[in-house]
């Protein structure tokens, strides 16, 4: 499946109006099974639906490596259009099998089949005690200079080609401490972007993140930063405000939470020592 679709559209301009081929985002269910059941029907933009299964599994800490997986693949088998997400297309449901099989009944909290929408991305027994509880506050020693932030922006921006076609898609990008853009991908939700982009890193054999960055579009919600926090990414940076509890939740998890991130300007909300100027 492909992330966008031409659609016909009626566009004004001043009292003129004009029918024209406009691209969007798709957004389509993905329905996420582990041992042949049901898990989670979340919203997303089709594209590394594999490394959104893997990300979310990891930051709902439902699995802690990638040798907890034993094979991820689409669906194989017949579905009616009504079963689970009411799409007929194998391309809309994930196979998870782990090494080990997983007795969600024994996971305190977590509640099964349920269903995100694309801005949802506080998912099953995540709450901030039991993130506290689970999630060791982090203890790298990552200092970035200033300027390297200045740059953020601009280069997450170069490398979102569907938004550049659309207009209508956030993205997460993944840098080094000298602001070199690793991973970048994008999603109609936030937090999938995300999880993709931690997802592709727990594939690859890359965590910890802690000599990392991440950057997201948009705001810094708590669902951001927890993710952060499970992939151990000390700093996340943000294009525009950071909310309370993203910002307490930074705090505790000593973690750098940056916002309003624009030009040569931004607003540091947690563990400003990680910032150092020029003059350092």
């Amino acid at each position: 499946m492909q992330p966008t679709s031409t659609k016909l559209i009626t566009r004004w301009a001043y009292a003129e109006p004009t029918q024209v081929e406009d691209e969007l985002v798709v957004e389509e269910p993905l329905e996420v099974r582990v041992g042949q059941e049901s898990l989670i029907v979340v919203m997303r933009t089709p594209g590394h639906d594999f490394e959104l299964a893997t990300g979310f599994l990891y930051t709902e800490s439902l699995i802690t490596s990638c040798d907890d997986i034993e094979i991820i693949a689409y669906c194989d088998e017949e579905v009616s259009e009504t079963e689970s997400t009411g799409f007929s297309s194998l391309e809309n449901i994930v196979n998870v099998r782990l090494t080990e099989e997983l007795d969600l009944e024994t996971q305190s909290g977590w509640q099964r089949n349920f269903h995100a929408n694309a801005s949802c991305g506080l998912c099953g027994k995540m709450t901030i005690e039991s993130v506290k509880h689970q999630v060791p506050p982090l203890n790298s020693g990552l200092h970035v200079n200033q300027a390297v932030f200045y740059h953020l922006n601009d280069r997450l921006r170069t490398a979102q080609s569907v938004f550049e076609r659309t207009g209508g898609l956030h993205a997460a990008g993944l840098f080094d401490e000298t602001g070199e853009l690793l991973i970048v991908r994008e999603d109609i939700g936030r937090h999938n972007a995300v999880d993709k982009v931690i997802g592709h890193a727990l594939l690859a054999d890359l965590l910890p993140l802690d000599r990392h960055i991440l950057m997201v579009s948009g705001r810094a919600s708590f669902e951001i930063v927890q993710k952060a926090l499970f992939a151990r990414i000390p700093i996340v940076v943000a294009v525009s405000a950071a909310s309370t509890l993203a910002v307490d939740l930074a705090q505790e998890g000593n973690l750098t939470l940056v916002g309003f991130m624009r030009g040569k300007s931004m607003a540091v909300y947690s563990c400003p020592e990680r910032v150092c100027s020029n003059s350092i």
